[in-house]
């Protein structure tokens, strides 16, 4: 089992590109599948999941190839809606096959979603939006059938009862040959959702979005299309906290500014320094910053998905932090690591009050979620001594080559 030998205490400096987006990546991949003919993706991160994701896609007879961060997809022949369990369970974005085979072929057989352990995301939004869209639902056995038996009607409404990204995207994968308009009231908007809609669009979907609704109106085909999957905002927020916990100074290249808008205010909140430049993202730490209260929303509220980061961050702030996460209940699985590095923290519920410490300690932790995996990296990076991070093929699924990175910015990582 592979794992990370960090040497803490060495400001980053230098600059580093930001790859694409996994979680645009994946409902995009998942999407080729309406497409009749060859798509060609650019800026595609090599990761597990995505390697996962292309396993899915061969399973339904789907051609992929991939190389040096351009992948091609020839989803001419799909003719198989069967989604067994053991290509599913290990990553939640699988079930995004519910939704593009249901769009591609009428009728999809799908395991039950795994994942990270970060608590429990169960899949009835997504099941609640099939069913408003007429679909047949059926779940025996661990699997879901779902059948189309004919075209979501015009007018048709999904009104989610809470903010769900996968859900979200799976109802306008079954929708995009609608016959007529379909709605989604209280969607998601995060950036991934955003550039699957300019996905879908720039292959002749026809999306829109308007006072918080996403509009679709249904289309008889789609055609092959080219197309650049956006930055990754979770990782330009990632690097943006370990500029900030090392007092370093990082330019990353490519990082979106207006993506990482709530991040980006809470890190000037704390002391740390944000600034918009060509191409990308200056970020420089300090030797001390301020705690702050953090509390997760969807977008364009502060993302769970730096939570685990942030909290790393905010051990060595100055003053009492507090971290709400509304999300997922098991997203502070990282915090008992987090102690044993020396740092103060108490849960009650779902905050995590964090007196911050001088200094944390190297220590052999755990990651046990991809996030809560990076944080570790990121105490690490601050911490004195040598800190060891054990099961990092976790933190592989959502972060491309991370040790050459920080490497690249000085840091004194090595994978073993």
């Amino acid at each position: 089992m592979q794992k990370f030998i960090i040497e803490g205490g060495t400001p980053l400096s230098g600059e580093v590109t930001i790859s694409g987006s996994k979680n645009a990546a994946l409902p995009i991949i998942a999407a080729t599948t309406l497409i009749n003919g060859i798509s060609t993706l650019h800026n595609v991160p090599m990761l597990g999941d995505i390697r996962t994701m292309l396993k899915i896609l061969e399973n339904v007879n789907i051609k992929t190839k991939i190389s040096s961060n351009t992948l091609t997809v020839d989803a001419s022949a799909v003719n198989n809606n069967f989604i067994p369990y053991e290509l599913v369970s290990t990553m939640r974005a699988s079930f995004l096959m519910a939704g593009a085979l249901l769009g591609r072929l009428k009728e999809v057989k799908i395991a039950h979603p795994g994942g990270c352990a970060i608590g429990a995301r169960p899949v009835g939004e997504h099941l609640h939006g099939f069913k408003a869209l007429g679909i047949d639902i059926r779940e025996e056995h661990g699997y879901i059938n779902a059948t189309c038996k004919s075209m979501p009607l015009n007018g048709t409404k999904v009104t989610f009862n809470e903010r769900s990204v996968t859900a979200t995207e799976n109802i306008m994968l079954a929708s995009v040959f609608a016959d007529g308009e379909i709605s989604i009231i209280n969607g998601a908007f995060e950036p991934h959702i955003i550039d699957l809609i300019n996905f879908l669009n720039a292959a002749g979907a026809k999306i829109c979005t308007k006072d918080g609704i996403i509009f679709i109106q249904g289309v008889k085909n789609l055609h092959p299309v080219e197309y650049t999957i956006t930055p990754d905002y979770i990782e330009v927020g990632t690097f943006m906290i370990s500029a900030g916990i090392t007092a370093g100074d990082v330019f990353l290249r490519n990082a979106c500014w207006e993506d990482s808008t709530p991040e980006i205010s809470k890190l000037q909140e704390i002391g740390i320094e944000i600034t918009k430049e060509k191409n990308g993202i200056r970020a420089k730490g300090k030797k001390t910053f301020k705690s702050c209260l953090i509390k997760t929303a969807p977008y364009p509220g502060f993302p769970t998905d730096l939570q685990s980061q942030m909290t790393s961050l905010l051990t060595l702030a100055q003053g009492t932090s507090i971290v709400v996460e509304t999300m997922y209940e098991k997203r502070f699985n990282h915090i008992p690591e987090l102690i044993r590095m020396g740092a103060q923290i108490e849960i009650k519920d779902r905050s995590a009050i964090i007196n911050g410490v001088k200094e944390l300690s190297g220590a052999k932790v755990m990651a046990s979620d991809i996030r809560g995996g990076a944080g570790l990296v990121i105490a690490g990076l601050a911490a004195k001594d040598s800190t060891e991070v054990l099961r990092v093929y976790h933190i592989d699924r959502g972060y491309e080559k991370i040790e050459s990175k920080l490497q690249a910015l000085g840091a004194k990582i090595k994978r073993v």
